[in-house]
C-alpha cells in the first residue's frame, strides 16, 4: 500500500556528487521512518543512513562525513546528498520506510525498486 520510487541514481567520477531522491506514495497513514540502504554484487544489503519522523539521522560508518539524509515529511520525500563518492560506494541503492499503510495497522517496513549508483573513471 506503500510505494516508494527513487531517482538520481547515474555514474559518477571519483570524488564527484549525486542525490538521490525518493517519494512515497499511497494509502500512507504515517511515515515514522525513511533512509536508504545499498547493495552490490555479491554483497548483502547494508544500511547508508535513516531519519525519523523528529529528523534524527544514523548514518553506516563508511558514509559519515561524505553522505547527508534529509526528508520533508509534508511531501514524504527522503533524500540523499553523496559527496567524496568511491569506487566502494558502487551499488544498487533502495528507499526504505517504515510506516502503517492503514489506521491501526502495525508498522511495516517497504522498499523501492532501486536505483544504480556507479562510481568509475
Amino acid at each position: 500500500q506503500v510505494q516508494l520510487v527513487e531517482s538520481g541514481g547515474g555514474l559518477v567520477q571519483p570524488g564527484g556528487s549525486l542525490r538521490l531522491s525518493c517519494a512515497a506514495s499511497g494509502s500512507i497513514v504515517k511515515i515514522y521512518v525513511m533512509g536508504w540502504y545499498r547493495q552490490a554484487p555479491g554483497k548483502q544489503r547494508e544500511l547508508v543512513a535513516t531519519i525519523t519522523s523528529d529528523d534524527m539521522t544514523n548514518y553506516a560508518d563508511s558514509v559519515k562525513g561524505r553522505f547527508t539524509i534529509s526528508r520533508d515529511n509534508a511531501k514524504r520525500t527522503v533524500s540523499l546528498q553523496m559527496n567524496s563518492l568511491k569506487p566502494e560506494d558502487t551499488a544498487v541503492y533502495y528507499c526504505y520506510a517504515q510506516a502503517i499503510a492503514t489506521m491501526g495497522s502495525p508498522r511495516y517496513g517497504y522498499w523501492g525498486q532501486g536505483t544504480q549508483v556507479t562510481v568509475s573513471s
